[in-house]
C-alpha cells in the first residue's frame, strides 16, 4: 500500500512539473505575440520627468485613472517641483490641488510625508529598492514596483494593477482573482525574471486596448487561441 502511495506521489509530481513546463511555454508565446501587437507599449501611462514626480504620481493613482492623475500633476509640480517645497506645503493646499484624484485629504498627507522622508531620511533622493520604497505612506508593493521598473529599470517583482490582474486571470496564469499579491507570486514562478518588466508593460497594454473589463475584443485578440477564457468563434 505504501509503495502504491509513493508511486502515485511521484507520478503527481511529474505531472505538475510537466504542466508547469507547458505553462511556461504558453506564457512565453503570449509575450512574444503581445510584443508584436504592442511594440510601443509604454512602461507607464503616468506623466513624469524625474523619480520624485513618478513616486508622487503613483501614490496619487490609487483608485483613479492615470489620465485623471495626469490632469492634476502639472499644477501640483509647478507649485511644488521638488521634495523640499512639497514637504513645506500645507496639507490643505495640497488637498485642494489633488481633489480630483479622490481621497484627497489622505493622499495629501501621504505625499506631504513622503516628501519629508525623501529629504530627511533619504538625502533628497527617491530610493531604488523595494524594501525602502514601501516605507513611504501610501506606497504598496505594487506602487513600489511601478517606481522601480519605470524609473530605474529594476525588477524586484511583477506589477499587478487592475488591467494586469484581469488579463492574467483570464489567461489562466493565476486562479487568484482580485488577490494581487498571490497573482504576483504565481507570475514570478511562471515568468523569467528578465521578462517581468515586459510582462507588466505588454499585458497592461493588452488589458487597456483589447482585453477590456467589459466586452473584451476576443475575435481580434492575437492570443485568443492561447486563452482559456476566449469568447472568439475562430
Amino acid at each position: 500500500m505504501m509503495e502504491t502511495l509513493n508511486n502515485d506521489s511521484v507520478t503527481s509530481e511529474k505531472e505538475r512539473e510537466s504542466n508547469m513546463v507547458e505553462e511556461k511555454k504558453r506564457a512565453q508565446e503570449v509575450l512574444h505575440r503581445l510584443k508584436d501587437a504592442y511594440p510601443d507599449a509604454p512602461p507607464t501611462y503616468l506623466h513624469y520627468s524625474n523619480p520624485f514626480e513618478m513616486l508622487i504620481a503613483t501614490i496619487l493613482s490609487a483608485r483613479v485613472t492615470d489620465a485623471g492623475v495626469n490632469k492634476v500633476t502639472p499644477i501640483l509640480f509647478s507649485m511644488y517641483p521638488d521634495p523640499v517645497k512639497m514637504a513645506s506645503a500645507t496639507q490643505d493646499n495640497l488637498a485642494q490641488i489633488i481633489r480630483p484624484c479622490g481621497a484627497y485629504n489622505r493622499k495629501a498627507s501621504y505625499i506631504n510625508e513622503s516628501a519629508r522622508m525623501i529629504v530627511d531620511v533619504f538625502g533628497g533622493k527617491v530610493p531604488n529598492t523595494l524594501e525602502k520604497l514601501v516605507t513611504f505612506p501610501g506606497v504598496s508593493r505594487k506602487t513600489a514596483n511601478v517606481v522601480l521598473q519605470t524609473v530605474y529599470g529594476i525588477a524586484e517583482g511583477v506589477i499587478v494593477d487592475t488591467h494586469i490582474m484581469r488579463v492574467t486571470v483570464r489567461l489562466g496564469f493565476s486562479q487568484y482573482d482580485k488577490k494581487p499579491d498571490k497573482i504576483e507570486k504565481d507570475l514570478m514562478q511562471l515568468i523569467p525574471k528578465d521578462r517581468w518588466i515586459d510582462y507588466a508593460r505588454l499585458v497592461g497594454a493588452h488589458g487597456r486596448q483589447t482585453c477590456k473589463a467589459s466586452h473584451p475584443k476576443c475575435s481580434t485578440c492575437n492570443v485568443n487561441n492561447l486563452c482559456p477564457s476566449s469568447e472568439s468563434e475562430d
